[in-house]
């Protein structure tokens, strides 16, 4: 079987995780982790970066940083990961979810300008496929309207929109890297901070509410409990997998970006599906690639049949059981469910071999009689 996905594994993990035990520091903020964030602040040119245990966590963060209260509205796609809507639900937020672009899958900047009320926090957008939201008109509904900005950038590390890097134009964003994402360390995130006021409270939270950073940096004479938070650290052991898979970021995406043109140039002949749109504004890092039909299970089977596994995705949100009750759909669902019960993501990694595309090409034209 063609696996959907393979970790990213380049080669030289294990000399730098021995690297860290012999450090004999193993716990969060050590060596590789420091490494890492520089690398993540000097490659996005962002305020802030820390390191969590997972994208959830660095969601979590931004969900106190924001100082969520109950009976506050964060707006989001509904065609999301559980974890952004989940870490608003858990501070007794009321989750606004709205409709996408059909041509991206991303947050539709008009459904949130109507969904936004005057108990409205925050817009949390979904860089979905690592292609750019249409940030420009997101950041002028936010300023209209005194809203903060987070980007769930889980998929889009090295993306861009107009020449940013996606996670710089946010007040907060997050980052991913579990096993599934282009570079990984099994589970890890990161927190980016491009609100300076933000920066100081975020360290602390990180701290399981303690000013144990600043201690570390000789600020204070002894650390203490200072505000609420939670163990939002990056073992060095985790830090240091992760240390050499940004070191090599670049081979990383084109090995990926080569796939994915493969794929695109392979079935773009095919008038009954629907491929990825890139927008001119953006660039993507090729996170998946996935093809959009109204024959998903036929085709999915008939993938498994000749030894390939391909996978749909996110269920939205709002129809699920916890999406009832934490929140509803602002607005209609005119692209949400229709879109999303199209798409069909097909096997994308590091290393993958040419033949092993060229199989998923042929079967897919097979499929559709080609």
């Amino acid at each position: 079987m063609l696996n959907f996905n393979k970790p990213c594994y380049i080669g030289k993990e294990e000399t730098a995780i021995q690297e860290a035990i012999a450090n004999q520091k193993l716990s969060g903020n050590g060596p590789f982790g420091l490494r890492c964030t520089n690398w993540l602040e000097d490659y996005l040119g962002c305020e802030k970066a820390i390191l969590t245990p997972s994208c959830t966590g660095a969601l979590e963060m931004t969900a106190l940083l924001i100082e969520t209260n109950p009976g506050d509205e964060i707006i989001m796609p509904s065609y999301t990961f559980v974890s952004t809507a989940n870490a608003f639900a858990l501070r007794g937020a009321n989750i606004r979810f709205v409709d996408v672009e059909p041509e991206t899958m991303n947050i539709s900047p008009a459904a949130v300008e109507r969904a936004v009320t005057d108990k409205t926090k925050a817009i949390t957008v979904v860089h979905y496929a690592g292609i750019g939201c249409d940030m420009d008109a997101i950041m002028e509904i936010a300023d209209k309207n005194n809203l903060w900005v987070i980007e769930d950038a889980a998929q889009a590390l090295t993306s861009t929109y107009n020449g940013k890097q996606l996670g710089t134009i946010g007040h907060f964003s997050t980052f991913s890297f579990h096993e599934t994402k282009n570079i990984t360390c099994g589970e890890g995130g990161a927190l980016v901070i491009n609100h300076t006021a933000s920066v100081e409270r975020a360290e602390i939270l990180q701290e399981k509410g303690t000013n144990r950073k600043q201690f570390a940096k000789g600020m204070v004479d002894k650390y203490s409990w200072r505000d609420v938070g939670s163990s939002y650290l990056l073992n060095e052991l985790s830090a240091a997998y992760l240390w050499v898979q940004l070191e090599h970021a670049g081979q990383i995406m084109d090995d990926r970006l080569k796939t994915w043109r493969k794929y695109y140039d392979g079935l773009k002949s095919i008038e009954t599906i629907s491929l990825p749109h890139v927008p001119d504004e953006c660039t993507h890092n090729a996170h998946m690639f996935y093809i959009k039909t109204e024959h998903r299970h036929e085709l999915m089977n008939h993938l498994k049949d000749n030894g390939i596994m391909a996978v749909s995705h996110y269920v939205p949100l709002h129809s699920s059981h916890a999406g009832k009750q934490f929140g509803k759909f602002a607005g209609e669902d005119i692209f949400t469910t229709a879109e999303s019960d199209k798409i069909v993501r097909l096997p994308l990694y590091y290393g993958i071999e040419e033949k092993d595309v060229d199989h998923v090409i042929s079967r897919i034209k097979h499929f559709f009689k080609l």
